[in-house]
């Protein structure tokens, strides 16, 4: 086991495992499970995109906090290229986006400005959320449960994303899933479905692709408000 890897990222637990992520189907919280791989895993899961050298990870940090503030759309909100730069793919679903759900993008959104990321890694984050939890902090669901998926992200505390505290608040979920995708060489120009699996590595890859359209209108519309 590469502990050396792990622990440069995310430091909160010592080891990983093969892990199975939910896939939520549109109408509602049906579980489905899918395999997934623990975080540290799922940064090497495919050749092209691993193991990339640390310092270009902090230089495409820092290029992406750069442009944070740039491109600017009507009415101060983010202009459409940066926040969905390859278009959308495929037909597109969305759910309303109120009360604890409308909490959740703010709290994405946040923490993706703290961790000094623009306005894509928040798309990218709201899609994967919209899908694995429809942007609810789910605690353990019973049977319907995959496993010890928790939280906005459906992350395994068994497989190294943290303690089930940890993965319950939006901004260390939120943060672990950032740091995963920081991992992945070229995500920014990515499109949000390939992006997202290759951090969460689910069995169902292309599911990501149907929420980029609404994840992109809640953060032009969150960016400037948080």
């Amino acid at each position: 086991m590469n502990t050396t890897l792990f622990s440069r990222w995310l430091p909160a637990v010592e080891q990983t495992s093969i892990l199975r992520k939910t896939a939520l189907g549109v109408a509602g919280l049906a579980f489905v499970g899918g395999a997934v791989a623990g975080p540290a895993v799922a940064a090497q899961a495919a050749p092209e995109h691993a193991g990339s050298p640390v310092s270009q990870s902090v230089m495409a940090d820092k290029g992406d906090k750069g442009k944070a503030d740039k491109g600017k759309g009507d009415k101060g909100k983010p202009s459409r290229d940066r926040l969905v730069p390859r278009g959308v793919q495929g037909s597109q679903s969305r759910i309303d986006v109120s009360g604890e759900r409308s909490d959740n993008v703010k709290a994405i959104v946040k923490a993706t400005k703290k961790a000094g990321l623009g306005e894509r890694a928040a798309v990218i984050a709201v899609g994967t959320s919209l899908q694995e939890s429809k942007l609810e902090n789910l605690g353990h669901l019973g049977d319907r449960n995959d496993h010890d998926s928790l939280g906005l992200f459906q992350q395994r505390p068994s497989s190294g994303w943290g303690s089930p505290d940890q993965i319950t608040d939006p901004e260390y979920s939120t943060t672990a899933f950032l740091k995963g995708l920081k991992q992945v060489d070229g995500w920014q120009e990515m499109p949000l479905t390939d992006a997202a699996q290759k951090v969460q590595v689910s069995a169902f890859p292309d599911a990501y692709a149907q929420w980029e359209d609404q994840a992109a209108d809640l953060v032009a519309n969150t960016w400037n408000n948080s």
